[in-house]
Formats: structure tokens, sequence, C-alpha cells
């Protein structure tokens, strides 16, 4: 393929994440391996990959959860699921979930790698998977939040944000007009898994407002939902209540 395909690997087995990053990067794959389900969906709202090869037994949230979850989501990525069981019951839960494809355990990575390649090729005739709208620069108001440089400036000037700040400006700018309750936010910012409490993020929600809104006591940008949480109006327009 002319391109370099962006994988996403996701298997609880640091052995076996080490082996296909090396197999698959030999094969002019770009791969990015985590061990746990939490992260996933952050980091498909902030990066676009081609392929997600998903193990089905985790510990904490496994693959046919997530895979369901992100189908929920409207996520798009094809979904390759692995597994180390052979009851093909497990293949038509997970293709009922919504994966692409199915591997057993164990397998050859030549014939996961042709798997993907097969993926990536049905992916380019459908083009529908675009990953997360690139749109790489997010303006609102005077401001332009730079997904790819994870920046922020006003007017062509940088504003200063730590990193748990850019992640939540970013998870808030990513779901324009969408009331996101605390928890959604700790997920799409941090990862399911992250210890992050309700009161971290106020807080963070505070500095944000001192930095981006001319009065942080009656926002325009991140406002409040009474008994929801927060949502981001990227046209400055107040919202009721």
């Amino acid at each position: 393929m002319s391109e370099m395909v962006k994988v996403l690997v996701v298997d609880d087995e640091a052995e076996l994440r080490s082996l296909l990053q090396r197999y698959l990067g030999d094969q002019g794959c770009q791969v990015r391996t985590e061990p746990h389900a939490g992260t996933v969906a952050p980091l498909l709202a902030r990066e676009r990959f081609d392929v997600l090869v998903l193990d089905l037994m985790m510990p904490g949230e496994d693959g046919l959860s997530l895979c369901r979850r992100l189908r929920h989501q409207g996520e798009t990525i094809p979904i390759l699921m692995l597994t180390a069981r052979g009851d093909p019951v497990d293949r038509v839960v997970g293709l009922e979930m919504g994966a692409d494809d199915y591997l057993a355990k164990p397998f050859h990575p030549r014939e996961l790698l042709a798997r993907i390649q097969a993926l990536v090729r049905r992916q380019q005739v459908l083009g529908a998977h675009r990953g997360p709208a690139l749109d790489t620069v997010l303006r609102f108001g005077p401001y332009a939040l730079n997904l790819e440089a994870r920046s922020l400036t006003r007017d062509g000037q940088a504003v200063a944000l730590t990193t748990g700040e850019f992640q939540l400006l970013q998870a808030l700018a990513l779901n324009p007009r969408r009331p996101l309750g605390r928890d959604r936010l700790i997920e799409l910012a941090h990862g399911r898994e992250h210890e992050v409490t309700d009161r971290a993020v106020d807080s963070q929600i505070m500095r944000l407002r001192k930095l981006i809104e001319t009065q942080p006591s009656a926002p325009r940008f991140i406002q409040t939902v009474w008994g929801v949480g927060y949502v981001f109006t990227p046209d400055g327009e107040r919202r009721p209540g």
C-alpha cells in the first residue's frame, strides 16, 4: 500500500504487543500498542488510525464491551478481534457487536498483516472511515486549538496550557454543543481508568475559564449544564439555564 498504515493494537499480553509492534513496523506499518481498553476511545478521538486490532479477553473492560461501546458512539474504524478461544460463538458475538474480522490465537503475524491490509483496502473502496474530524485546528472566538501541535493561541499569541488542561479543552471542543458529564469528560480526556476526580475536573474547568473567558463568572465557551456537567459552545451563544 502506498501510504503508511496506522494500526492500534490493544492487548494485555506484553510479549504479543512487542512482537506485533516489531513485525508490523518492519512491514511498513506505524504501530501503537495499548495494554487495556481504557485509553482507546480518547485516543481514537484525538488521532486517526486505519485499523484497531483488539483482544477479546482483557482485564477490566473486555474487547467485546469496548467494540460495542465504540460502535454505539459512532466510531467507524475497522476492528479486527483477537481471541485465545476457538469457540465459534465468540466470533458470531464479536461480529454482532461490530467487529469487521476475527483471528484466533495463536496466529502467524503474516496472516494478521494480510487481514489488516484487506480491511484497509476495503475501507479505501468504501471511503467510510476518516478518523476524528481533522480539521486539526478547531477555532472558537479569537482562539485556535491545534490538535496536532497540542497548542492554543489567541489572535496568534500562545496561551499556556498544562497537559491536563489541553486534554480537557480538546475533549470539550471535539464535542461541541453536546452536554458532557464529568465521568464522560474524564474518559474522553484521560481514559476510563485514569484516577481523576470530579473535583479535579471542576478545578481544571475553572482554570480554563480564567484563560479563555472574558468573564469567567459568566462563561460563554465552557458553560455549566446544571445536573449534567459542561457543554462547549464554540460560537459563544448563551444556553438557557
